[in-house]
């Protein structure tokens, strides 16, 4: 019987589908759809909130800043020559404190050596105090003044003190000791005073003394 010779076959290999390969990238893709959907307006809504709410943000850090300048001009002791701080109080109005000298004490304190506070009022008037030492705590605002202190007022109103003590935040300056005024009013003496709204009213602590020019 005669055999037929037949060539040997080479088993062919079935490729399975790639099952759940395809669906899985559709997956993802349709989340990452879905998840842009909702977040790209809420970032673009947040965009536009921080847009309109930037010019507040910079005033608020603007009032916030402490500027001691000079901070290079620091002699052998460590006192920082000429520092100034500019800021602003509760009604935005501008000020600024200044000295010859200043040695930080602490972590907002620092000893002045002739200091000096100014405020300006938006109508262009102002008030300034000054005396031959002090202390000003960053913190609160708060300018203590000690020895020779005087006050000088726009109208030319003029007080000299002992001691006093400048919340520059408020406008408010206050002393407790012996205080000699005198301006277009005449003169005036008493225990103390309390000056509010920036200089706008002063209240002298009794008894006084008041001795009024002709004129009024």
């Amino acid at each position: 019987m005669p055999i037929a010779a037949t060539e040997p076959q080479t088993p062919q290999r079935t490729l399975a589908p790639l099952r759940g390969v395809l669906p899985r990238s559709l997956k993802r893709r349709r989340r990452a759809v879905r998840i842009a959907k909702y977040a790209l307006p809420i970032l673009a809504l947040a965009l536009l909130s921080s847009i309109a709410a930037w010019p507040e943000i910079s005033r608020t850090i603007e009032r916030g800043r402490a500027t001691w300048r000079d901070l290079t001009m620091v002699a052998s002791n460590g006192a920082m020559k000429q520092p100034r701080y500019r800021g602003f109080d509760a009604q935005n109005q501008p000020y600024m404190i200044s000295a010859a000298s200043a040695v930080q004490d602490g972590t907002d304190r620092y000893n002045l050596t002739a200091p000096r506070g100014d405020l300006t009022m938006h109508n262009g008037t102002w008030l300034q105090v000054r005396s031959r030492a002090g202390v000003y705590v960053q913190k609160s605002d708060q300018l203590d003044l000690s020895d020779h202190v005087t006050l000088y007022r726009a109208d030319g109103t003029i007080l000299n003190t002992a001691t006093a003590t400048a919340d520059m935040k408020q406008g408010v300056v206050t002393s407790s000791d012996y205080t000699h005024a005198e301006g277009p009013f005449g003169t005036l003496d008493a225990e103390g005073f309390t000056l509010v709204d920036r200089g706008g009213v002063v209240q002298f602590h009794g008894p006084a003394k008041l001795v009024l020019n002709a004129a009024h």
